[in-house]
């Protein structure tokens, strides 16, 4: 029995955990490799990369909302680290989709790792491991690189970004990876289809004089049940993480030309719910993005009673069109009612 399959809740080793949990909080993650051993990336796999898996499910469920699946080619997880990120995309849209899974990382152990999860859970899988030099990487998958990239590597990426067939980009909920996410967005909205969280392809409200203190950032439900597992009670009270709270900024591309019409993307009057509704009694305010701009705008519960109640319990759909007075939200449609 390898390291990973030995790896369990009664044997975490902290040590590993505290040393890349302050790597990652640091920015020390730039300066080099920070796996040092195979047994490192399974405590992370069965740790850290889960949550970052649910930031995933909430992305692809927003996907598949709005009618989007990656066409069909190769993917390529470009900074793998355990490969949690493709293998939610993969469980997600299924294999068949998918010519093969290239896997990439600077770090030899995570590549190994990445590769043995994943011809455990998907045996058919053509996967490679040498990333071509000038390749088409088909779909491109990101997580949690930004705060990583030395100049010379974000470079490379970006050259790899523009030949992508399709895009998908999850970053952590901060104010500087939101803001990193727009400018990338700005650079490459002529040559790409914006199919998230954009509901349209005009130049990002975020960056308009008055919103700098805003930014584009989602939160992540996680899974039902979470906060009565013993386990992960133990684990968030000794890694100091809040169970409820996901935080995440995302972006996603489809190469224009490369399917024609680009499924996913939305007509005219649609908007973007920006972080999470804030509920009062009788009231919710939200921040909308839309193709007019960034607004703040206010629904009473008598106007839409079933969104507020929804809003309430934290089920709300992301995305909505609005009929506005002022800056009254007077109904609301979801995408697909």
């Amino acid at each position: 029995m390898n390291e990973a399959a030995r790896c369990t809740w009664q044997t975490l080793d902290w040590a590993a955990l505290d040393r890349l949990r302050d790597a990652f909080l640091s920015g020390a993650a730039a300066t080099g490799p920070y796996w040092q051993s195979r047994s490192d990336l399974a405590n992370y796999d069965l740790t850290f990369a889960q949550r970052i898996g649910w930031k995933w499910d909430a992305v692809l469920a927003e996907l598949k909302r709005r009618g989007w699946s990656p066409p069909r080619g190769p993917m390529t997880d470009w900074g793998c680290g355990s490969g949690v990120a493709s293998r939610c995309v993969l469980n997600f849209f299924g294999t068949e989709n998918f010519t093969a899974l290239r896997l990439y990382d600077r770090s030899p152990l995570a590549v190994a790792f990445a590769t043995e999860r994943a011809r455990e859970k998907f045996p058919k899988l053509a996967i490679e491991t040498d990333m071509p030099e000038a390749g088409a990487p088909g779909t491109l998958i990101l997580s949690h690189v930004l705060n990583e990239l030395a100049e010379s590597s974000r470079a490379e990426l970006l050259q790899l970004v523009a030949r992508a067939d399709a895009v998908l980009w999850v970053e952590p909920g901060t104010h500087a990876d939101s803001r990193a996410l727009i400018a990338l967005r700005e650079s490459l909205r002529e040559n790409f289809h914006l199919i998230a969280p954009c509901t349209h392809q005009a130049a990002c409200g975020m960056l308009a004089t008055g919103n700098e203190r805003h930014w584009c950032h989602h939160f992540a439900t996680p899974p039902v049940g979470l906060m009565a597992d013993s386990d992960w009670v133990k684990f968030a009270q000794r890694a100091g993480v809040d169970l409820r709270s996901l935080p995440y900024s995302f972006l996603v591309l489809e190469r224009k030309g490369r399917r024609a019409p680009a499924p996913g993307l939305l007509a005219d009057g649609w908007s973007r719910v920006i972080g999470a509704p804030r509920v009062y009694k009788g009231f919710a305010k939200v921040v909308s993005c839309q193709a007019e701009g960034v607004r703040e705008l206010e629904m009473q519960k008598r106007d839409a009673p079933e969104v507020f109640k929804a809003m309430e319990k934290g089920r709300t759909s992301p995305v909505y069109r609005w009929e506005v007075e002022g800056e009254r939200i007077k109904s609301a449609q979801t995408v697909g009612s």
